[in-house]
């Protein structure tokens, strides 16, 4: 919310350049978030599945913060939401995050995220067999077929190739659910959809 708040770019230079500002602003967006969480999970909280959420934190080629920025700066407002949603609900805990986001996943298994949506293969260090044997024990992986290159580009046997290969990595002793790898756009033929879930 913040970056949204702010604008993009604004709110990267805030954090490096006036990080008391960047502090008040989440501590601000965080009461509220929480507040919200609270609220609507107390009434429905007991009829859920998963709570998502999305808060991108990464490029195509790096996360947006580094290890250290991230762990100082944003990880406790992100554990103080995770905490909110686990305090009044059972449900599985969904993050949705685009982007190169590797070295960020230890400290979102560590604040109780259990799901990261939607694995966006295309970005740097996001290889579904890497993504598997490092956080496999701890971590859903929900998505991770190609909505950048073979769903839209490729033929439906392009697809169901993709689609095997995905499930075969990330579904081994389970902890997949099967999505594209972002919003499906236009330019993605319905025969691809199709071969996907058919594949599947």
């Amino acid at each position: 919310p913040c970056q949204r708040i702010r604008g993009f770019a604004q709110w990267m230079e805030d954090l490096a350049l006036e990080p008391a500002l960047a502090e008040g602003l989440l501590e601000h967006v965080t009461e509220v978030v929480v507040a919200c969480a609270r609220a609507i999970l107390q009434e429905v909280g007991d009829y859920l599945d998963v709570v998502r959420f999305a808060d991108d934190l990464g490029f195509q080629d790096r996360a947006y913060f580094s290890k250290n920025m991230f762990r100082k700066q944003i990880k406790p407002y992100l554990a103080r939401c995770v905490e909110a949603i686990r305090d009044n609900t059972d449900a599985k805990v969904v993050m949705h995050s685009d982007g190169a986001i590797f070295d960020l996943i230890p400290d979102l298994i560590d604040i109780g995220v259990d799901v990261i949506d939607p694995v966006q293969v295309g970005a740097v260090g996001m290889n579904p067999e890497r993504l598997k044997r490092e956080f496999g024990a701890d971590l859903c992986f929900w998505g991770a077929i190609d909505v950048q290159g073979v769903l839209p580009f490729g033929s439906p046997k392009d697809v169901a190739r993709n689609v095997r290969r995905t499930i075969d990595v990330l579904g081994r002793g389970g902890g997949y659910v099967l999505g594209p790898s972002h919003t499906m756009l236009a330019e993605v033929p319905p025969q691809n959809i199709v071969a996907m879930f058919d594949t599947a």
